[in-house]
C-alpha cells in the first residue's frame, strides 16, 4: 500500500513559480500542509494566499548560509515537525563557454549547488531524529547526459546527482528516502535565455514538458510504500531522443 501524504509536512524550495509552485499545488491536494520557501516575498504571499491556510509562506534566501540556518527552526515553528524536503530551487545558464561569464556561472553553481548542499544538511538532523523522511531534490537530464549547449548547468546537476546518490546511501539506515527528478526541458524561467528560434522550435514539437507533470511524478515517488525507494525518475517530452 502507497504512503498517505495527508496530514505530512513538506518544504518546497523555490516554491513562488515553475516546477515548486506547482509540487506545492500538488503536495496540498494530496493532503499535505506546504511550507513554500522562497526569497521572493511578494509573489510567494500571492501563491499562499490562492493556495489555501495549508500553505505556509517563508521568506529565505537558501544561497545566504544565515537564511539557511534559520529555515528549520522556522519550519518547526510554523507546521511542527517535517516529513517531506524538496530541494527545488535553482537556476540555468546555457551557451558557450567561450562568451560566459564567470560571475554569472558562481551566482547559478551557489544556488544550484551549495544551496542545495546546505538546505539538506538543514533538514537532515530532524528527520534522522525522528527515523523518517522524504528528501526529493530536483535534477535534470543534462545531470545524466551532458547537454551541449549547457556545460556548466550539466555540470551543476552531475554534482547534485552525485550527491543525491552517495546522501541516500548514508542515510537509509535512518529511514529516510533520497530521491531525484530528472525532468528534461521544462516551460519555466530557466528556459527564458534560450535563443528565441530554438525556443519556438521546441515549443512547437512538443519538446517541453509543464511544471505539473513533473509534479505528478513526484507525487508517484513520495507515494510509493516506504520500504521502495524511487532513486532517480526521468521525465522527458514525447519528442525528446535521449
Amino acid at each position: 500500500m502507497g504512503q498517505n501524504l495527508s496530514e505530512k509536512v513538506a518544504a518546497v524550495t523555490g516554491a513562488a513559480s515553475g516546477i515548486g509552485l506547482e509540487c506545492s499545488r500538488a503536495l496540498l491536494a494530496a493532503g499535505a500542509t506546504v511550507v513554500l520557501v522562497d526569497r521572493a516575498e511578494g509573489p510567494l504571499r500571492d501563491a499562499c494566499r490562492q493556495l489555501g491556510p495549508k500553505a505556509i509562506p517563508l521568506v529565505i534566501d537558501v544561497t545566504d548560509p544565515q537564511n539557511v540556518a534559520r529555515m528549520m527552526p522556522q519550519i518547526i515553528e510554523r507546521a511542527g515537525h517535517l516529513d517531506i524536503f524538496h530541494a527545488n530551487a535553482g537556476s540555468y545558464i546555457g551557451g558557450e563557454v567561450l562568451d560566459g561569464d564567470p560571475d554569472a556561472w558562481d551566482r547559478m553553481l551557489n544556488l544550484n549547488i551549495n544551496a542545495v548542499f546546505r538546505s539538506v544538511h538543514a533538514v537532515l538532523p530532524h528527520m534522522v531524529e525522528r527515523k523518517t523522511g522524504d528528501i526529493i531534490v530536483t535534477g535534470s537530464i543534462a545531470g545524466l547526459v551532458p547537454v551541449v549547449w549547457e556545460p556548466i548547468y550539466t555540470a551543476s546537476k552531475h554534482a547534485v546527482q552525485a550527491f543525491v546518490h552517495t546522501v541516500r546511501r548514508q542515510v537509509a539506515k535512518h529511514g529516510l528516502r533520497v530521491g531525484a527528478i530528472q525532468p528534461g526541458p521544462v516551460v519555466t524561467a530557466l528556459v527564458s535565455d534560450w535563443p528565441k528560434e530554438k525556443l519556438e522550435a521546441e515549443l512547437a514539437a512538443g519538446g517541453l514538458i509543464e511544471p505539473v507533470e513533473v509534479a505528478e511524478a513526484i507525487i508517484f515517488m513520495l507515494t510509493r510504500p516506504r520500504n521502495v525507494t524511487i532513486r532517480d525518475l526521468v521525465i522527458l517530452p514525447q519528442s525528446n531522443d535521449l
